[in-house]
């Protein structure tokens, strides 16, 4: 017997937590320098959490000199705007009437 899609645990720590445990609280407390020996581990203060945001790669772009200008016997083509259909060139089988 399988085990249904939903019960599966793949993704477990994978999505950003928006409440810290209370040593992550503590460990952060300790960095800002905000946390002693002495203080209670009882009514901490709110701690703001970090979330990563990962920025997309951007491409490379062409030195100038050489590598700025198309080779010979190629043409450069722009960049397809969303929602463009391509040109498709008429197949051999086909004639046109």
């Amino acid at each position: 017997m399988s085990q249904h899609p939903s019960l599966k645990v793949s993704s477990t720590g994978t999505e950003q937590r928006s409440v810290l445990k209370r040593f992550e609280k503590v460990k952060t407390l300790q960095e800002k320098k905000l946390w002693s020996e002495e203080t209670s581990i009882f009514h901490l203060p709110k701690v703001k959490t970090v979330r990563v945001k990962v920025k997309k790669a951007v491409a490379e772009t062409p030195k100038e000199g050489a590598a700025s200008a198309p080779a010979a016997g190629t043409t450069a083509t722009a960049p397809a705007k969303k929602g463009a259909v391509a040109p498709t060139a008429p197949s051999a089988g086909k004639s046109a009437k």
